[in-house]
C-alpha cells in the first residue's frame, strides 16, 4: 500500500512540474548557439536578443511561427515550439540585461547617421536607440550588419515583414542611408 501512495505521489508531483511549463533553460541553450549566452550576440550578422522587450519577442517569434514574417531560419526554428514555450522563452530572454555591443564609426558617418535617424527613426526608437517606444526594440549597440539587412529586409517589397510603419519608413530612405543609421545606431554604447 506505501509503495502504491508513494507512486501515486511522485505522479502528481511530476505533473504538476510539467504543468507548471517548460524547462526554459534548455530552450534557450538552443538560441544560445546563434543569439549568444543571455542573448548577447558575437557575431555581426546575428542580433543580440537579451533585454528586449517580452512583449516585443513574444510578437517576433509568433510571427515566425505562423508565417506572417520571412525569415531564412526562424521560421523552422519556432515551428517546433508551442506559443507557451515562445512565451517563456520571450520572458527569459527579457529579464536578461541588454548589452550594447559599441562598434566604431567615423565621423563623416555618424553625422550622416544622425540626421537620417532624426529624420526616419527617432520617433520610434529614439535618438540613440537606447529609449524605444513600448513595441520597438533597443537598437543602440546592436549589431550594425544586422541592422543593415533587416532594413534591407522592409525595404524589400517581396519579402514578408508585417511591420507597417518599419516598411514605410524604411522604403523611403536613400540606399546610402541605410547603412549610415545602421552604424550609428551601432556606436551607440548604455
Amino acid at each position: 500500500m506505501r509503495k502504491g501512495v508513494l507512486a501515486v505521489a511522485l505522479f502528481l508531483t511530476g505533473g504538476s512540474a510539467m504543468a507548471a511549463g517548460p524547462d526554459v533553460s534548455l530552450l534557450a541553450r538552443t538560441c544560445n548557439n546563434c543569439h549568444g549566452v543571455g542573448g548577447v550576440s558575437a557575431g555581426a550578422s546575428m542580433p543580440s536578443i537579451g533585454g528586449l522587450p517580452r512583449g516585443y519577442l513574444e510578437s517576433v517569434m509568433k510571427q515566425w511561427k505562423y508565417d506572417e514574417r520571412g525569415a531564412a531560419t526562424m521560421n523552422r526554428i519556432v515551428k517546433g515550439l508551442s506559443d507557451d514555450e515562445i512565451n517563456a522563452l520571450a520572458a527569459y530572454f527579457a529579464k536578461k540585461p541588454w548589452v550594447p555591443v559599441s562598434q566604431p564609426v567615423g565621423p563623416a558617418m555618424h553625422k550622416k547617421g544622425k540626421a537620417v535617424i532624426s529624420e526616419n527613426c527617432e520617433d520610434c526608437h529614439g535618438p540613440t536607440g537606447g529609449d524605444p517606444d513600448e513595441d520597438a526594440p533597443k537598437i543602440n549597440g546592436q549589431w550594425a550588419k544586422y541592422m543593415e539587412l533587416e532594413l534591407d529586409k522592409y525595404r524589400d517589397e517581396e519579402f514578408l515583414m508585417p511591420h507597417r510603419k518599419m516598411k514605410k519608413t524604411a522604403r523611403k530612405m536613400k540606399p546610402a542611408e541605410v547603412p549610415a543609421a545602421a552604424h550609428y545606431f551601432g556606436a551607440q554604447g548604455r
